[in-house]
C-alpha cells in the first residue's frame, strides 16, 4: 500500500468512526472539527512547502488528535495514543511513524507545548478558529458541550473560562501570529468588555 492510499483508505474509516460512534453531545469537538483541523493543517503543509512525507504525518496527526473522545472527556489525547499504537500499524505506518503522530496528538493538550514544527502546525490548527471570523458561533458550539457535560452552567462563567484561555494562549507558527493573533486579541477585549457591563440577564 502506497502512501497515498494509505491515507485514503485511514481517513476513510477515521471520519466514518467519529461521525457515527462520537457523541452527539461533542457539539465542539465533533467530527466537523477534525474536518475543520485537517483542512486548516493542509494549508499549513501548501503554505510552508512540507514534504509529501511529513504533510501525510500531519494530516494523520489532524485526524486522530481528537480520537480519544469516543472513550473519554479528560485525558482524551492520552487516551487517542493508546488507540493509534493498534490502528496504525494496520494502515502499514510504521513505529517511527507511530511516535511522531503520538506526539501530534499530546502536542495538542493544554497547555500546548510543541516541540517542532509538525506539532507547532497542529496545535495552531487545533486553536485556529480563536482569529477567525467563524469565533462567535463555534465558541457557542464549545460553551453548549461544557454545558452538556456539566462543566459550566452560565455565561458568565463561560466567558470568565474564554478570558482566561484566551489570555494564557499563545499561536506557535509565524502565520498564525500575524493573521490569527490579532482577532484573538480582538475577541478578548470584546469578552473583557461583556464582563465589565455585566449585562447577562441571566
Amino acid at each position: 500500500m502506497n502512501r497515498t492510499h494509505r491515507f485514503a483508505a485511514f481517513q476513510r474509516f477515521i471520519v466514518n468512526e467519529l461521525a457515527h460512534q462520537l457523541s452527539p453531545k461533542l457539539t465542539y469537538h465533533g467530527v466537523h472539527h477534525t474536518k475543520d483541523v485537517l483542512a486548516v493543517c493542509k494549508q499549513y503543509a501548501r503554505r510552508l512547502h512540507i514534504s509529501s512525507y511529513e504533510a501525510e504525518l500531519l494530516k494523520t496527526g489532524a485526524l486522530v488528535h481528537d480520537l480519544g473522545f469516543l472513550h473519554t472527556y479528560r485525558n482524551h489525547e492520552e487516551k487517542g495514543t493508546g488507540m493509534i499504537q493498534e490502528i496504525l500499524p494496520k494502515y502499514e505506518f510504521n513505529a517511527e511513524e507511530i511516535a511522531i503522530i503520538s506526539g501530534l496528538v499530546i502536542a495538542t493538550k493544554v497547555p500546548q507545548q510543541p516541540k517542532t514544527l509538525l506539532e507547532q502546525i497542529v496545535c495552531d490548527a487545533d486553536l485556529d478558529y480563536l482569529g477567525r471570523s467563524d469565533f462567535e458561533p463555534i465558541s457557542e458550539s464549545l460553551f453548549q458541550e461544557l454545558k452538556n457535560f456539566n462543566f459550566l452552567h452560565n455565561r458568565i462563567a463561560w466567558d470568565k473560562v474564554q478570558v482566561k484561555f484566551l489570555e494564557g494562549h499563545q499561536y506557535h507558527t509565524d502565520y498564525a501570529k500575524k493573521y490569527r493573533q490579532p482577532n484573538k486579541a480582538l475577541r478578548l477585549e470584546e469578552i473583557k468588555k461583556r464582563l465589565e457591563m455585566n449585562n447577562y440577564g441571566e
